[in-house]
């Protein structure tokens, strides 16, 4: 095993199925101060073991780490990347000890080092107990994508595995800048970063970045202090929604979710927030209004009217929601008074736009689930919208869905730099190669 380093070590991870851009990406971020690259497992899995000499070749200075993810036969997938230029081999700690035991004894035959990653165990604490029982070089404490999605944090992992095992650590799974600094702090000796460098539209910064926040230590107030800060669930899934698209979001949904023919009133619009839900009929306009009342600041008003030619809404009952601090309004009908609305830059989605009033009668329900622009939305749903329309999000899956968007936002970002740089979009996404044969 390699003693502690007294400056963390930063690993990125290569988890593109281009190699040329994977070159790319390990150029400009050992540029910002990466130590290791990682020839993730999407591209092994699309170049094979070439990703991985040709990374020694273009990087002959630079630890390669093979993440392999083996399962089984652990001798033999650990001489391949040996022997194809690999100084790290990663596998799973859900493999069997016996293929562990192997792909060590290939290890110290071949003059590479182990890193064992605990994403999906059972026990993850007991887990890396036995993997420093059985002189793995690293453990790897790792959330996976999709548990990241749902709100499981590495960092917590991190601190119950550090305090159990003197094995050195790496950490991965959604690291950014903070999660960086933070990491160090509690023991990891390598930061796997990935998403957060190569799907950046300034890779080098990116990595600056993140190097730094690794070189500076906490102070003590801050170890003893917020992690992520002190902000609700809410205010995360807020934050991420306001950084991303409805486009991101649908993208993210599996083309789910938007609503059909609702278009914003005025352009340069952005609404986020969660649902108040209004059942109205034709003409009555009395529903609607009161929920002003019952709505709180940062809600949307989420109105079915039932009628093209009759609108619910207007100026007035515009201005009344923009006193209170209410988001928004998206009407599955139609609505009036829209110059008015438009100077006073109240955020209105809807169906139609009419001269005409109807009558307050009362009929209608509140907060009850309804349907609009052919969606369901239940009471406190996240809403959505911008210039390309309105989407909602079911609210037991918001914090992963506005997570996978800004995945999303990531991934476009990147594509956005590399057709600036004069690629074709087809080019960088080299669809020709990955057509469905």
């Amino acid at each position: 095993m390699e003693k502690k380093k007294e400056r963390g070590i930063l690993q990125v991870a290569l988890d593109v199925l281009e190699l040329e851009r994977a070159i790319e990406i390990g150029k400009e971020s050992l540029e910002g101060g990466a130590d290791w690259l990682e020839a993730g497992t999407p591209l092994i899995k699309s170049e094979g073991m070439n990703a991985i000499r040709t990374l020694k070749e273009v990087f002959p200075g630079v630890k390669i780490v093979a993440d392999m993810k083996t399962m089984d036969t652990g001798a033999i997938e650990v001489e391949m990347a040996a022997k194809s230029g690999a100084s790290v081999v990663s596998i799973l700690a859900v493999a069997d000890n016996a293929v562990i035991e192997e792909a060590v004894k290939s290890a110290r035959k071949y003059g590479v080092a182990i890193m064992v990653d605990i994403m999906n165990v059972e026990e993850p604490v007991r887990r890396a107990e036995e993997m420093e029982e059985l002189s793995v070089d690293y453990v790897c404490v790792h959330v996976g994508i999709d548990q990241q999605m749902r709100g499981m944090n590495t960092l917590d992992l991190l601190e119950k595995v550090s305090a159990t095992i003197d094995t050195p650590l790496a950490v991965a799974g959604g690291v950014d800048a903070e999660m960086a600094s933070e990491a160090v702090n509690l023991g990891a000796e390598i930061v796997i970063v990935g998403g957060n460098i190569t799907r950046s539209a300034k890779v080098r910064e990116s990595t600056i970045k993140i190097r730094k926040s690794m070189d500076l230590r906490m102070t003590e107030e801050k170890e003893k202090g917020e992690r992520k800060g002190k902000r609700t669930l809410d205010e995360q899934i807020f934050e991420l929604f306001m950084q991303v698209s409805t486009p991101n979001i649908s993208d993210a949904m599996h083309r789910k979710g938007v609503m059909r023919d609702i278009k914003p009133l005025f352009e340069d619009i952005k609404l986020v927030g969660k649902a108040v839900t209004v059942q109205t009929f034709e003409g009555d306009w009395a529903k609607p209004v009161e929920a002003t009342d019952v709505a709180k600041e940062g809600d949307v008003i989420v109105v079915y009217a039932g009628s093209k030619d009759v609108a619910p809404w207007g100026e007035l009952a515009s201005w009344s929601c923009k006193q209170k601090g209410i988001a928004g309004i998206v009407i599955d009908g139609a609505v009036r008074d829209v110059e008015e609305i438009r100077r006073l830059r109240f955020p209105v989605f809807a169906k139609f736009v009419v001269p005409n009033a109807g009558e307050p009668k009362g009929f209608g329900e509140l907060n009850a689930e309804i349907k609009c622009g052919g969606q369901e939305v239940k009471p406190g749903d996240w809403i959505i919208g911008d210039d390309n329309g309105v989407v909602v999000v079911p609210k037991e899956h918001a914090y992963e869905i506005a997570r996978r968007a800004k995945e999303v936002w990531k991934n476009e970002e990147r594509v956005r730099a590399e057709i600036k740089k004069g690629r074709t979009l087809s080019q960088v996404l080299d669809l020709y190669k990955w057509e469905k044969r």
